[in-house]
């Protein structure tokens, strides 16, 4: 439907964005010398089988956390 599997930890999918948002976070602890239970190499394969994305671009992140800000300031006259 979307064309890439990138699903974003703030998904419609609330449960789905949760998932793939730890899965991530997984993945970086393996990427920093942790060990983790939680995710095998097999598991983290099939995720890259299917073109899954490990990280979100931190402007991505950025933009979405501006808009939030946006949003709150709006509503509450201060930031």
């Amino acid at each position: 439907k979307f064309g890439h599997a990138r699903v974003p930890a703030r998904f419609a999918n609330r449960f789905l964005g949760r998932w793939v948002s730890t899965q991530r976070s997984l993945y970086r602890k393996i990427q920093n010398g942790a060990p983790s239970a939680s995710i095998t190499k097999e598991q983290i394969q099939l995720l890259d089988n299917i073109g899954f994305d490990w990280s979100i671009c931190n402007t991505e992140i950025w933009k979405t956390r501006y808009d939030e800000l946006v949003s709150y300031a709006t509503e509450f006259g201060n930031a």
